[in-house]
């Protein structure tokens, strides 16, 4: 049996060795991101995301990531680094969904669907254009696309506040 003294020390034991455990998984190799093209023309992709918002307190999302399709007509589903789905994104003229695996939400839009994803309006439009090697121009946004031959997409919201920093990893097909 543990004496009470020991128990304070064995609890921060075993929360520092589940944090441990936690930054060893999230330098594990993931599965590079993968670009390929269907019959019908559109995109696929499969990789890593984050996404950070300078509000305050400051948000952070970084999630597995695969999105299929075009900005009109897609599907993103977005994992944790273990392979649990956090959510699945639909969209379609007229439709968009999100499934959080407790419940589905339908929005407007996919803007609107990709901001309570995300916690983020990111221009849907514009992201599949960036990831195609397109600078797509967005108001607010700059996408620097000089690294997506090394597999790197980073894109950066001014206005409106608060800034937000998205972040691709990929590798091309």
């Amino acid at each position: 049996m543990i004496d009470a003294a020991a128990r304070p020390l064995r609890r921060a034991a075993l929360m520092f060795g589940g944090a441990a455990l936690l930054v060893l998984a999230g330098c594990a190799t993931v599965p590079p991101l993968t670009s390929a093209t269907s019959a019908n023309g559109s995109k696929a992709w499969t990789g890593r995301m984050s996404l950070r918002i300078e509000s305050d307190p400051e948000q952070t999302f970084a999630a597995l990531f695969e999105l299929r399709g075009t900005a009109e007509t897609g599907e993103l589903t977005l994992t944790s680094p273990i392979g649990s789905t956090l959510a699945a994104l639909h969209w379609a003229p007229g439709e968009a969904v999100l499934n959080d695996g407790s419940r589905m939400r339908r929005f407007d839009s996919v803007d609107q669907l990709i901001q309570a994803a995300t916690g983020a309006a990111i221009p849907v439009a514009a992201l599949f254009g960036w990831l195609e090697g397109r600078d797509a121009q967005v108001s607010g946004w700059k996408a620097e696309l000089g690294q997506l031959a090394q597999g790197r997409l980073q894109a950066r919201r001014e206005t409106p506040l608060p800034r937000a920093d998205l972040r691709i990893v990929f590798e091309r097909a």
